[in-house]
């Protein structure tokens, strides 16, 4: 009875943070989010963050069953009911050559993931991660001639504010499952599906000219549509607790149904800057379209020795310069993500040290983004740091782990009066591993 109990709570919990994962707006403020379809994100849970984003190698961290969503061939591990929830909190720095530096702030909810063992070898997973982000607001100030009558006709100048938002992003909600077939291959997949929403508005103001009309264009988006992921992993071993671990997963390129919206509306301003309700609109088309999304592959090889150490290697790279936008390329190019990372658990089995217990991790990655801007690539590097962190527990059949990362990076330049970001990332997540949905025998 107190199994259904927990159970029923931790749906009820789930539901919550399914919908507010959902429906968060703006995870992000990044300009550079306003390329493509935003600022694409990694199904990474905090324990693969602190290891740069190793994920297609990796089959456990630690003595604890995960889900790496990474490679679905991995849930073959997993022998306990698993449940990992988590949150971000984030910080970005932009500085522009000659401009004010700008610092920024952002919360939200970053995963929800369960998995359920099958059998002995094979275990199924499902659960809710952010795809794309979309969140930047920003304005740039110029001046236009006019034809001054009331001076005679001589013109003159009048200050013209052009204002930049967006909002919104896309989540996957995926299901999947892996198995294992003998002792070192690993197969596994999920099925999800992409959706979410996306604002655009690009305004024009005259604040100096009251009696002016403003204008503001509002590209909007809604989108949805299935995709798959893929994964392998072998093992071989070089003795009973040593192992190298080849990986591969991959993303398939599908596509996403799109109904978009395209509204022109003018407006005027207020003494004090406010803006009134739009007296029309020029302009309100609804459309449909499609998204096409990009092939990623992911390569990896870790060497670990069970409940003790693992360090691996990851090559990925994506093909956005493929992806289209209702039937429009998107401009980008393919990506090119590098990572490299290292656990230590000194000793899993230590009674009078609780330091010795705690998996400690590092990582480094390095990506040429799919973004080329004026004719610079647009890189990002980061190094990561984390903790999993056991919650000392007098029960036999559940486990719990704190895991923490920290991730310090850069991406941009100031090159060509271009935008440099300077970000820092705190994942928290809470996972629990429990014998749920198992019979007990007795003698």
């Amino acid at each position: 009875m107190i199994n259904y109990i927990r159970i029923f709570i931790l749906l009820i919990f789930s539901a919550t943070a399914f919908s507010a994962l959902a429906q968060t707006s703006a995870t992000t403020s990044s300009p550079y989010s306003k390329i493509g379809l935003g600022s694409w994100e990694d199904a990474l849970l905090p324990q693969n963050r602190a290891l740069g984003g190793l994920g297609a190698a990796l089959p456990k961290t630690g003595g604890y069953n995960d889900i790496n969503i990474i490679n679905p061939a991995s849930y073959s591990n997993i022998n306990l009911t698993t449940i990992d929830m988590g949150l971000t909190v984030s910080a970005d720095m932009l500085s522009q050559t000659g401009s004010t530096t700008q610092t920024s702030s952002n919360f939200r909810l970053s995963h929800v993931a369960f998995a359920i063992p099958v059998s002995h070898h094979s275990a199924l997973s499902f659960g809710l991660v952010p795809y794309t982000s979309v969140g930047y607001n920003y304005a740039q100030t110029g001046s236009v001639k006019i034809n001054n009558a009331s001076s005679g006709g001589i013109d003159t100048s009048s200050a013209v504010n052009y204002r930049y938002t967006g909002e919104g992003g896309l989540s996957k909600a995926y299901l999947g499952y892996g198995f294992g077939i003998g002792r070192n291959l690993h197969l596994g997949f999920n099925v999800s599906y992409i959706f979410g929403n996306e604002t655009i508005l690009s305004s024009t103001e005259f604040p100096e000219l009251p009696a002016a009309l403003n204008s503001t264009i509002e590209n909007s988006m809604s989108a949805g549509g299935l995709n798959y992921d893929y994964g392998l992993q072998y093992y071989i071993n070089l003795n009973l607790t040593t192992h190298i671990v080849l990986g591969y997963s991959g993303s398939a390129s599908t596509s996403l149904s799109t109904n978009n919206k395209f509204i022109v509306s003018q407006y005027t301003l207020n003494a004090d800057g406010t803006t009134n309700l739009a007296l029309d609109s020029l302009r309100n088309e609804q459309t449909t379209g499609k998204i096409k999304l990009p092939n990623i592959n992911r390569f990896g090889v870790t060497l670990l020795k069970d409940n003790k150490f693992m360090i691996g290697a990851e090559y990925k790279i994506g093909s956005w310069s493929n992806v289209t936008i209702n039937g429009a390329n998107a401009g980008l190019q393919n990506d090119q993500n590098f990572s490299f990372g290292a656990q230590l658990t000194p000793d899993i089995n230590s009674i009078n040290s609780y330091l010795a217990v705690v998996d400690y991790r590092i990582g480094f990655n390095y990506d040429k983004t799919y973004i080329n801007y004026g004719g610079v690539n647009i890189t990002q590097y980061g190094a990561t740091v984390g903790l999993g962190i056991p919650i000392p527990n007098t029960s036999r059949t559940d486990f719990y782990k704190v895991n923490l990362a920290i991730e310090v990076g850069r991406r941009g330049t100031l090159e060509n009066n271009l935008i440099r970001e300077n970000y820092f990332n705190f994942h928290l997540g809470f996972t629990l591993n429990d014998k749920w949905f198992q019979k007990f025998k007795f003698d």
